[in-house]
């Protein structure tokens, strides 16, 4: 009897052993999964409403056949990219087998190597869904190194979003913003993403944004400058007080030359013309590239006219 169990033994271990041996070699075979799109197209439904079937010929080893033979009974949503479709028409959209490829670990998983795409182009409905586009601003809290500063103003992209949802809730809704975004004693670009905050009961183009500002070193450089006119009709005097103003350029750092030689301030006959006080913000031309940034003091001057003789 001992002979006996022991030969089973000895069986079902070299069985095991045998299946194990085939189950890891890898195989060809003929696999269909049903698949639900998922995309981002404008206007349109961000899951079809129709499934779709991809058959094609896939090398896997046998233990990922057994997987697959069971695992896609249910449709598999996979991610595809709305310039992958195409409109067809009315609420379809379809996506050339050319184009499965690079979704194909989505589709089958990992381990499956697909050589051809059997079944033909696959069309998927995406109804119709009430949007709006609006700006995204940033929610930014930034300090800088002394002598750091932004170059630029922050870039978020996309700098917009498209809001889907019932037309009562998007009515209430013009802009989009960030999660709070908190960068301390800055001396370096920064780059990275951000979530976004949805607004209640709509959903959101996409859920997060890159985010880049550019960070550079200055230097101040301070002038006095001549307030200028321009504009001013003929036989016209228009006054400005005080003629002069104080200007600190802040300049990328290194700079090799005064901002002021080549900068102009003025104040424009037709802004003093519009204006009741008399009272005029300047304008600025000519200011070169390196200048980041630059304050004016004072910020406001009185300006008087008179005809001229």
């Amino acid at each position: 009897m001992k002979r006996w169990v022991q030969f089973l033994l000895c069986l079902l271990f070299s069985a095991g052993i045998w299946l194990v041996l085939n189950l890891s070699q890898s195989y060809v075979a003929i696999v269909s999964v049903p698949v639900v799109a998922g995309s981002n197209i404008e206007g349109r439904a961000a899951v079809s409403t129709s499934e779709a079937t991809v058959t094609a010929q896939v090398a896997a080893a046998g233990f990922q056949h057994v997987f697959l033979s069971r695992k896609h009974k249910r449709p598999v949503q996979v991610a595809f990219a709305a310039t992958d479709f195409r409109h067809d028409r009315g609420e379809w959209y379809s996506i050339a087998n050319a184009n499965l490829y690079r979704y194909a670990t989505q589709i089958f998983g990992d381990g499956v190597s697909v050589e051809s795409f059997i079944s033909e182009d696959l069309s998927f409905s995406f109804p119709e869904e009430t949007y709006k586009k609006v700006p995204v601003r940033p929610v930014l809290s930034v300090s800088y190194e002394p002598q750091f500063m932004a170059q630029t103003p922050m870039s978020l992209q996309p700098d917009s979003v498209l809001l889907y949802g019932e037309p009562s809730r998007l009515a209430n809704v013009d802009f989009v913003q960030t999660k709070p975004l908190e960068l301390t004693s800055l001396r370096s670009s920064v780059h990275g993403k951000v979530r976004l905050e949805a607004p209640s009961g709509i959903r959101l183009s996409h859920d997060e944004a890159i985010y880049s500002m550019e960070v550079t070193r200055y230097v101040e450089i301070r002038s006095e400058v001549r307030i200028a006119t321009r504009n001013v009709p003929a036989r016209v005097d228009l006054a400005v007080l005080p003629s002069t103003a104080t200007v600190v350029f802040r300049c990328a750092f290194p700079t090799t030359t005064n901002p002021a030689s080549t900068a102009e301030f003025f104040i424009d006959y037709r802004d003093f013309s519009e204006s009741r006080t008399g009272r005029c913000v300047p304008h600025a031309a000519g200011v070169p590239p390196q200048v980041i940034d630059y304050t004016i003091t004072p910020e406001v001057f009185d300006c008087l006219v008179k005809s001229a003789d």
